[in-house]
Order: C-alpha cells, then sequence, then structure tokens
C-alpha cells in the first residue's frame, strides 16, 4: 500500500489582542499527515519526505525516516528532519511536535535553547533518535490516528524584518573561466574539424566545407571521453586534429559548448532535437541528450501515425523517457492502435514496458506520489529512477529495466514483484495486441487522504 504524505498550514484567526507567545515571536506551523506510517519502508536509512514548502522565503522538506536514520544511535527510533531546499545557506529557528489522536501535541524537539542555527542545502537538522517505533506503533500510546495515519507539526519562527542582510558572495567563477576557453585558439591543444554538406547552384553537385573547433584534451578527457578519444595520444603536433563526418557544425557547437559547462537555449532544443539527441546518444553527452529528449517530449504529438515511429526511434536512441510516453499512449488508446497499427516491427524485449503503462493505467489517475513510492520501482516513472539514480551518483542514461537494476543492486532494496504477478512475458509480436485490447481502463477506487483539523 502506499501513502500520500502531505503538509497542510495551519492558519489562525484571531479574534481580539492575542497575548504575545514565545518571547514575542512569531511563527508558522506546518502540519504533516504521515499516512499508513506502519507500511512505511522502514529500513536502517529508508525514509519519506513531504512535498516542497515555503516559509521565510525558502523552500524546505520534512523527512522522516520510520526506521531511524544512518547515523541514529539508538535502534527502534524514528527519525525526524527538516531539510532545505533551496539554494545557499540560512539561519531557522523550529520546533517539532507529534500531534496525537486527541489533538494533544507530544514529543516537542526544539533547536537548542530555540535558538537559531545555520543549515546549509540538502542537509539534514532534527532529531536522529526522536521516538521509539515501537511507541509510535503502540495502539495505547495514541499516536496514530484511527486510520494509521502520523500528524507531525513543525513550527518555523519568521524571520523579522529588521534582520540584516545576507552578505553578497560572489559565486565560484570556475564555470566561468572554463566557458571562456571555449574555441580559444590560443590555448587549444585538439581541434575537430566537422564537415558540412553544401548543395551547388545547380542541385547537381555536393561540395563538402569545414568548420574548425578548437578544443582542450583535458577538459575532454573530463568531461567529453568519447570525443577525446578522437584524437591520437602520440601525435607530436602542438595541435591534433580530428575529422567530424557525422554531426552538423551548428550541432556540433551546442554539444560542445555543454562540455565546457555551457547551455543551449530551449528555443534550439526544440528546433534541432532530433538532431542533438542523435549527436549525444553517438557521443555520450549524457545530460544533453535527456535534456534534448524532454523537450521532444514535451512538444511531440504522439498519435497513431508516429507511435510506432517513436517507439522504435525510442529504442534505438535509449530514450527510455520517449518509450514511456508511447507506452502511456498505447495504454491509454489500447483498442484503437489494436486497430489501426501495424505491430510487426515492436520491439520483444520493450513488451514489459508495455505492461508497466498498462499496469500504472489501471490504477487509474492515482497521485504520482503514489506511484513514485520509494520502493516500488516496477511502476514508478521514469524521471524519478532517474532522479534516484543521480542522487547515487550512478549513470542515468539506460533503459527502465538497467536502471531498475542499478537501484536495486546499488541501493540495497529488495526486489520488487513483477507487475506480470510471476507469469512469463510473452515477446512474441502476435501477443501484442491481446495485450493491448484487454488493456483495464478502469480507474481504482481510491479514498482521499483526510486532513487533521
Amino acid at each position: 500500500m502506499s501513502a500520500v504524505h502531505r503538509h497542510i498550514e495551519l492558519n489562525t484567526i484571531d479574534v481580539g489582542n492575542p497575548p504575545s507567545s514565545r518571547n514575542g515571536n512569531k511563527w508558522k506551523e506546518f502540519l504533516f499527515n504521515v499516512h499508513d506510517f506502519a507500511n512505511l519502508p522502514s529500513g536502517r536509512g529508508e525514509y519519506t519526505e513531504s512535498p516542497a514548502f515555503e516559509c521565510n522565503g525558502l523552500q524546505w522538506q520534512m523527512r522522516v525516516c520510520p526506521g531511524g536514520h544512518y547515523d541514529a544511535a539508538q535502534e527502534d527510533h524514528v527519525s525526524v528532519f527538516l531539510k532545505l531546499c533551496s539554494p545557499g545557506t540560512a539561519t531557522v529557528t523550529f520546533v517539532t511536535n507529534i500531534l496525537n489522536k486527541f489533538r494533544s501535541r507530544v514529543y516537542p524537539m526544539r533547536t537548542q535553547n530555540e535558538q537559531p542555527v545555520d543549515v546549509t542545502r540538502e542537509a539534514l537538522y532534527g532529531a536522529s533518535n526522536y521516538v521509539k517505533r515501537s511507541d509510535i506503533l503502540d495502539p495505547s500510546k495514541n499516536l496514530l490516528d484511527d486510520n494509521g495515519t502520523m500528524a507531525i507539526i513543525i513550527s518555523i519562527k519568521e524571520e523579522t524584518t529588521e534582520a540584516l542582510p545576507t552578505a553578497f558572495v560572489p559565486k565560484n567563477p570556475f564555470n566561468n573561466m572554463i566557458q571562456e576557453k571555449f574555441l580559444d585558439e590560443e590555448t587549444a591543444d585538439v581541434c575537430f574539424e566537422v564537415s558540412s554538406t553544401e548543395i551547388e547552384e545547380d542541385r547537381s553537385k555536393r561540395s563538402r566545407s569545414s568548420t574548425s573547433f578548437y578544443a582542450h584534451s583535458q577538459i575532454l578527457n573530463i568531461c567529453a571521453p568519447m570525443l577525446a578519444s578522437l584524437f591520437e595520444s602520440n601525435e607530436d603536433r602542438p595541435v591534433r586534429a580530428a575529422s567530424i563526418t557525422d554531426v552538423l557544425p551548428d550541432i556540433f557547437r551546442h554539444m560542445l559548448f555543454y562540455v565546457y559547462g555551457g547551455s543551449v537555449s530551449e528555443e534550439d532544443l526544440k528546433s534541432h532535437a532530433k538532431s542533438i539527441i542523435d549527436a549525444t546518444d553517438r557521443y555520450s553527452i549524457v545530460n544533453l541528450k535527456l535534456e534534448a529528449e524532454a523537450v521532444y517530449v514535451k512538444e511531440i504529438d504522439i498519435t497513431m501515425d508516429n507511435a510506432m515511429d517513436n517507439l522504435l526511434y525510442a529504442d534505438a536512441k535509449n530514450l527510455a523517457l520517449l518509450k514511456e510516453a508511447v507506452m502511456d499512449f498505447l495504454a491509454e488508446n489500447s483498442e484503437e492502435a489494436s486497430d489501426k497499427i501495424s505491430f510487426t516491427d515492436f520491439p520483444g524485449h520493450v513488451v514489459k514496458d508495455l505492461i508497466v503503462a498498462f499496469s500504472r493505467n489501471k490504477k487509474g489517475k492515482i497521485e504520482e506520489s503514489n506511484q513514485n513510492d520509494n520502493n516500488n520501482f516496477t511502476i514508478m516513472r521514469v524521471s524519478e529512477l532517474r532522479k534516484k539514480l543521480d542522487e547515487k551518483g550512478l549513470n542515468v542514461d539506460g533503459s527502465r529495466e538497467a536502471m531498475i537494476e542499478a537501484l536495486q543492486s546499488r541501493g540495497g532494496f529488495p526486489r520488487m514483484q513483477s507487475v506480470t504477478a510471476g507469469r512469463a512475458v510473452q515477446t512474441d509480436v502476435s501477443n501484442i495486441h491481446q495485450c493491448i485490447v484487454q488493456g483495464d481502463h478502469g480507474n481504482s477506487s481510491v479514498s482521499p487522504a483526510v486532513p487533521v483539523s
């Protein structure tokens, strides 16, 4: 069972003049309903996070570790943390409480003497040994409501307008310094000769011209090893040259600029998405490839006429996000697709992706937060799988199955049961029509989360 986790801001309306509280300071409170607490992943270090919320002009998240954080000194303790999501550093004073079944605040946890603490982005601040898990699960303690929901209140002191402004500190100049070396012929030690085909006026002859792109082998070795490998290391020349004939100069310029820490505008990504995908796939510039894929998926209108072409293209270029979009389209339009699309060329090894799409579609329009349960990799969205891989420092360029395998082998999570419930997946093309026709478009009945008043 998946749990829904959301915060509800507690808005207070005063009648009359309220007395000052906590030395006259103003506090902003946030209520987090952690649903189905008993069934949340409870391995050491496993966690569930709230959606981001705003306070004092910054973005925050609440994180709860039902089985304790890695550094918890005591076993059988739940850890609760506040995490800064915004860039930079901040100062915060906060108090954490559990709201029990009778609406009483228990287990207060404060920053020391309610004094501010300095926090940095992504760091965790709170209590590793907050409360015993066994106490939370003990019905006699009344810490869960009748639906098994644990309610946590985090109170954050509002910053006063009289506070001194944050000192300006320039950003690390490294990225700008590297970009200044882009196409710098004086310091370059390698050069790409990128050819383009030109058509003569009579259109009967074709000639080739080339554009020179100067670069630095050390940067290429670190950021684009496949481009670096094009140069002979034993050449005794001040500037070694390599020829590029399979990428147009304009596309190559975008790709090389990205290698030097630059970015490609969304307009250029829209105009040249497939050309950029082809080039970056060929030379393994993974992040730019994923950016172009995301723009392509956003802009493309998948239809009965182009669904198979997009699927074959996604399979050839290892575009898991595009493949997912096509599978979702087939699952949502299964009856029409079975009549209008020829599945002769349907790759047998992607049948499991299609079944996953049917599984998501059958479950109805469940909230993405439900689908992205920390352990349920099987039906997790491609973007969430990539996010988890990136957080672990793993390669994000792979098929759905490859990404899941990497997370399971490196993340320490147990393997999830396949959506096929143990049945062998048939890869014979003749079974594809049957799989699509039998798709269930009914929505599951999911009870909405009941907010704590």
